[in-house]
């Protein structure tokens, strides 16, 4: 039997996490390389997410977050800097990059802080009220109203 790996798939996407553990449960497979730059995904509440991503070396002016109808668009600009010495090893990367996640239905992006070399992004679940769930009353035969008839004229 063939295994395939679907890490890449629940790597990108924020939201899908019922999805996301009915397959890793179902199937097996390594974790996949990690990629530039790092980051995290976790579930904060019922309806709440965060995306964490390491940054270092970027300031506000050199990030640009893009949110459009189920896509989350990270960029970084990566800056010229003069090099004031010489370098024997460089280990902090500050090339520059774009990462893209997949989201759910109705999954709002909150706000977004960057402290630390960290970049958090918040994200809500906003289900619209039409698409909730609702109880219908039930009536007995004795309370519901006759249907209305048209007079001939």
């Amino acid at each position: 039997m063939r295994s395939y790996d679907l890490s890449p798939l629940f790597r990108s996407t924020v939201g899908f996490d019922r999805l996301s553990r009915l397959l890793e449960n179902a199937m097996t497979g390594d974790e996949a390389a990690a990629s530039y730059p790092p980051y995290n995904i976790e579930k904060t509440g019922d309806d709440a997410y965060r995306i964490t991503m390491a940054v270092a070396g970027f300031g506000p002016e050199d990030l640009e977050i893009t949110a459009q109808q189920n896509s989350l668009v990270v960029t970084g600009k990566a800056k010229k800097e003069q090099e004031t010495g010489q370098f024997l090893y460089r280990g902090i990367a500050g090339r520059a990059f774009e990462r893209r996640f997949q989201l759910a239905d109705f999954i709002k992006v909150g706000n977004a802080n960057l402290l630390n070399g960290l970049l958090h992004i918040d994200l809500v679940r906003e289900v619209p009220e039409t698409m909730k769930p609702r109880t219908i009353q039930i009536g007995t035969t004795g309370t519901a109203k006759p249907a209305l008839t048209q007079q001939a004229a």
